[in-house]
């Protein structure tokens, strides 16, 4: 089995997976948070910078919906030395989708062919897709898939959600099942694998599948990967020397203490659901939430870590 890091925007970014890889060199593929201005600026080349990414397969995710703006950003990231990218066709954002970007595209299946036909006619690096399964109906599928089997993509990710599921609902299996039946490529599954248990159960459910992108799972427990190895749960010391190198990751490369705070509590909001058996951990993640100060929220993280049960499952 291959593991992929999801492109979770503003949570998987270069400090993230820098810090992830040191610490547990378990990831196949990095996807970037998707870049979707022409010109990249200094966030975007942070992103993809190599020596942001060293020792890491990375591959930079671009969300658009307009065939020049597209081969811009792929130019630029082949400057880099980068292979291959991938197209976001996935994102259920209510400020992307009338946009018709990321799963927005979906809606149009007109629009999407002549993109697709322009982007692959061009593109100098190969091309993959990331993707849902419609907007409404699980019924889109048939002729999204259709229009998917014209094309030579590299590699297709599939969340099998709707884009009006955002992330809820179950993921759909009897779709993801078809496309397995039905498609040629190389096919990725994306979709509430949180845990060693699911992680093991879909593998036996689905032993021909080769490759699971994770997303919300490795933030919850960095050391699902492990586990579902039959490894040992992540330790303390571990989970606090990947929790450290984070932090300073943010302090060296995000202007000012508030917006570096504001990141890490954005991490918890994943991470703080594995403390969430027992009372006294239940009010350190409340203080960290409400903490105003990196000092006030560094020692608060520590404790919580080195004192309270981390629960995997």
């Amino acid at each position: 089995m291959k593991y992929y890091l999801a492109p979770m925007q503003s949570l998987t970014g270069f400090v993230f997976r820098h810090a992830y890889n040191k610490h547990f060199h378990n990831i196949d593929k990095y996807f970037t948070p998707f870049l979707a201005d022409r010109r990249l600026n200094n966030k975007d080349k942070n992103e993809v910078l190599p020596k942001h990414n060293k020792g890491m397969h990375v591959i930079p995710q671009i969300m658009a919906n307009d065939v020049e703006v597209f081969l811009e950003i792929v130019q630029q990231l082949e400057q880099y030395g980068y292979k291959e990218v991938n197209l976001n066709l996935g994102c259920p954002s209510g400020t992307v989708v009338p946009k018709k970007r990321g799963a927005g595209l979906l809606a149009d299946l007109d629009m999407l062919d002549r993109f697709l036909e322009g982007i692959y006619d061009k593109s100098p690096l190969p091309i993959s897709i990331k993707t849902r399964i419609g907007m409404k109906s699980p019924t889109e599928w048939e002729d999204i898939q259709t229009i998917y089997q014209k094309y030579p993509i590299k590699e297709l990710i599939i969340h099998p959600r709707l884009q009006q599921d955002q992330y809820k609902n179950h993921p759909n299996l009897k779709v993801f099942e078809e496309a397995l039946n039905s498609l040629t490529y190389p096919i990725c599954y994306n979709g509430d694998l949180h845990s060693a248990e699911q992680l093991n159960h879909f593998t036996g459910q689905f032993p021909q599948v080769e490759m699971v992108m994770l997303g919300r799972g490795i933030l919850k427990n960095p050391g699902l990967i492990g586990e579902t190895k039959g490894k040992a749960p992540v330790t303390k010391e571990i989970l606090l020397a990947f929790h450290n190198d984070v932090l300073e990751g943010y302090k060296a490369h995000i202007p000012g203490d508030i917006n570096v705070l504001y990141k890490m509590k954005e991490w918890w909001c994943y991470l703080g659901e594995s403390y969430k058996g027992s009372n006294s951990a239940k009010k350190l993640i409340k203080k960290i939430m409400k903490s105003k100060a990196l000092t006030e929220y560094h020692a608060l993280a520590r404790q919580i870590i080195i004192e309270e049960k981390f629960q995997s499952r």
